[in-house]
């Protein structure tokens, strides 16, 4: 057997870079088989060196990769993010209520720029992408538009979010089944109404009342806060719904972790659509990312 040195262990490791991924006890085993000699301490100072060098860092998630690198004083500079094995691996843009057509100038352009910036691949509008202003049971402006009107100028806006976001998940929200509602009380079956995606030029967009990713719940949250339903409901929950509210909160138990989220809006609180609440306290301009169901993030939009 051959004593080793520190030097030595890393030349070896530079030349089977397979082995840099191994603890130090199963590296020391190895070059023990070989006929080296190394100590523990070797082992564990050359592949911290050696993966440094070589930007490689043994870690099983991205959730774990800045800890790591705290822990270990290691730059985050030389960390690459090993692809996430476990089965969360979706990062989730929340886009809030929109009430299209009455929608804030450049939300849309904040919603891309926070989709590119987290890296996310799934889309869910949380509810109320269309206001139905025109159609709505309370009292409606007289100098708007008509409910054509409304309609064909929401359409035409929703056509940008399309192209943007061409595949997503829709929550309905009550705005969006007020159509759906004035068609029940007068009395016609629902099999005479157009699914939402065919009026609206969405085929690919999915419609639903919630949707669970990642062990978290997505409503629009007419029945009251997302605080409010993670307590009834035991289940991370993000909803939309309120304009005014945009915040985490989080309850921890003995055996659970759980969180709630309001997302914010997209709304133009200046127009007339908006009326009712120019009184009230201003909308929460943001949209929201869930990173893998475990970290929830407010987006708010510089004004």
């Amino acid at each position: 057997m051959i004593q080793i040195n520190k030097e030595q262990v890393k030349s070896f490791l530079n030349n089977k870079k397979g082995y840099c991924k191994e603890g130090s006890k199963r590296l020391q085993g190895l070059l023990n088989k070989k006929g080296y000699i190394a100590s523990i301490r070797i082992c564990k100072d050359a592949l911290k060196e050696v993966r440094l060098e070589t930007k490689i860092l043994d870690v099983k998630s991205s959730r774990d990769v800045f800890a790591e690198a705290f822990l270990n004083n290691i730059s985050t500079e030389k960390i690459i993010i090993e692809p996430n094995k476990s089965k969360y691996n979706k990062n989730v843009l929340v886009i809030g209520d929109l009430h299209l057509p009455f929608s804030l100038d450049g939300y849309l352009e904040h919603c891309i720029n926070t989709y590119k910036k987290y890296n996310c691949n799934e889309v869910v509008f949380i509810g109320d992408i269309i206001d139905n202003h025109a159609s709505s049971y309370h009292e409606t402006d007289p100098d708007g538009y008509n409910a054509g009107q409304e309609l064909s100028q929401a359409i035409s806006e929703i056509t940008k979010w399309y192209k943007a976001f061409p595949k997503a998940t829709v929550i309905i929200g009550n705005h969006d089944r007020i159509i759906m509602r004035k068609a029940y009380s007068s009395g016609l079956s629902r099999h005479w109404i157009k699914d939402y995606s065919e009026v609206l030029n969405t085929p690919e967009w999915n419609f639903v009342n919630s949707i669970e990713i990642d062990d978290v719940r997505y409503i629009h949250g007419e029945g009251g806060t997302a605080r409010s339903r993670v307590k009834s409901d035991l289940q991370s929950t993000v909803q939309g719904h309120l304009h005014t509210q945009c915040y985490v909160e989080w309850f921890v138990g003995s055996k659970f972790k759980l969180f709630s989220m309001q997302v914010g809006c997209g709304i133009d609180h200046e127009s007339y659509a908006m009326a009712y609440a120019k009184e009230n306290k201003k909308p929460a301009i943001a949209c929201g990312v869930i990173i893998e169901g475990i970290t929830p993030i407010n987006i708010m939009m510089n004004l």
